[in-house]
């Protein structure tokens, strides 16, 4: 495993905005499942395709319990399982997809429950598929991002602000869509925009950064 630190950190992800054609039922959606504070909602006349839109969102929780508590919450509101929970060789873990098509993973590294189920989320992480990680993580460095981890061309992941509420993390897009159980394709969009704590700028791989002043959505 790399670590690396940026000698000119001066931005970091401070908010995700996803692109719905329904900002009310989003909304609706989203406090029902329990992680409307970290996202913020903008509504998009222009959504087209029904491909991999190449990331998804990933929750940490405390045990499996507390996994299918999310997934269920989840199905109830709306959602459509692509990977019922299970176990692995990791832990426990499933994947739905929202009514607006962003995917999220539910997961925890616990394989028993030691507690009752919570409502309690300890780590949201967008993870965003890219076609060459090492190539991604030195843009995001030299853009003023701090490195947390990387193992190599496969993963790599950014130190969050003090009071950033999601993390941001780096994968292979083809390897990233198996694990969520979706084709990896190219008929959508992202239709998701990255608030910054620095300035505008795009990526490699077509995902729009926005000064978070600026990203003009409203809280799910």
């Amino acid at each position: 495993m790399e670590t690396n630190t940026a000698t000119n950190a001066t931005s970091s992800l401070s908010s995700v905005t996803l692109e719905v054609a329904d900002t009310e039922a989003a909304r609706h959606f989203y406090r029902a499942f329990g992680v409307d504070r970290y996202i913020r909602l903008r509504a998009s006349d222009d959504l087209p395709g029904t491909g991999f839109r190449a990331f998804t969102l990933a929750l940490t929780v405390s045990g499996p319990a507390t996994v299918d508590g999310f997934v269920a919450a989840a199905v109830e509101a709306g959602a459509t399982v692509l990977k019922p929970a299970v176990k692995s060789l990791w832990g426990y873990g499933g994947v739905v997809q929202a009514p607006d098509g962003t995917i999220w993973k539910i997961a925890t590294s616990a394989k028993k429950d030691t507690g009752p189920a919570t409502r309690e989320i300890d780590e949201v992480v967008l993870l965003i598929g890219v076609q060459d990680v090492k190539a991604t993580r030195q843009f995001y460095a030299d853009h003023g991002l701090t490195v947390g981890k990387s193992f190599g061309g496969k993963y790599a992941e950014f130190t969050p602000g003090g009071s950033d509420p999601v993390k941001l993390a780096l994968y292979k897009r083809r390897a990233l869509a198996k694990d969520l159980g979706v084709a990896d394709d190219d008929s959508s969009a992202h239709h998701i925009v990255l608030g910054s704590t620095g300035h505008a700028f795009t990526d490699p791989d077509g995902f729009a950064w926005e000064p978070t002043a600026s990203t003009d959505a409203d809280r799910a």
